[in-house]
């Protein structure tokens, strides 16, 4: 049985980036979502399946199995036990995630092959939905936030750096709809775990966050 991490949190908490620390200091497998949704897009092009074709999505997925391995430290992600990790950042590899991520069926092949991942190796997740719902019995849950304006100003400084005009009243009020929407959703809303340790990172450094959430696992 592996030994498994659940971070969820709102848009821009950082929850990729410390997810990906941690497991990288615990020895632990980071289980990038995104990358999965790509698995499944390959299998799903290369059997000639468009993005509209949402019932042969959901006949095809039941023979698919995408899985997460590290090798020499990089992530490699398996597709029936072929190594694809050269294939997923392709254009229609990624249009077709996003189309197939909308699919019910396949976002329930998805939970089944995460889960099954999580019993086999020591994990850790991230999303809006991880403690709640895909790892309700993790072993360590945490609900990573910071405030708006933290959040807004993050994104503004990152978009900054890569040159984009932005304004950070508009990114500040798109964060506070985007927190609306995750928390109000019907399926798999955003909402922290009874059992969550709450980390609020509004005043910390990344490293900080990282040491902290690591303190957490007592693996």
């Amino acid at each position: 049985m592996g030994y498994n991490v659940a971070i969820d949190g709102p848009a821009g908490a950082g929850k990729s980036t410390i997810a990906r620390m941690v497991a990288e200091e615990k020895g632990f497998v980071y289980v990038d979502t995104g990358a999965m949704y790509r698995g499944l897009a390959v299998y799903f092009l290369d059997r000639g399946i468009g993005p509209e074709e949402t019932e042969r999505m959901e006949k095809a997925c039941e023979a698919a199995d995408v899985t997460i391995r590290y090798e020499d430290g990089a992530q490699q992600v398996y597709l029936n036990g072929e190594n694809i990790t050269g294939r997923l950042r392709e254009e229609a590899v990624g249009n077709m995630a996003s189309r197939c991520a909308a699919v019910p069926a396949v976002r329930e092949k998805l939970l089944e092959l995460q889960r099954r991942l999580a019993k086999e190796q020591d994990v850790i997740m991230d999303g809006r939905d991880i403690g709640t719902c895909v790892l309700p019995d993790a072993d360590v849950k945490v609900f990573l936030t910071a405030s708006v304006r933290t959040r807004a100003e993050r994104r503004y400084k990152e978009l900054k750096e890569k040159g984009e005009n932005v304004n950070l009243a508009e990114i500040e009020e798109d964060i506070r709809e985007r927190d609306e929407r995750d928390s109000t959703r019907e399926i798999a809303p955003l909402k922290k775990a009874e059992d969550a340790v709450l980390v609020d990172s509004s005043r910390m450094t990344i490293q900080e966050v990282v040491c902290t959430i690591a303190a957490l696992c007592r693996k």
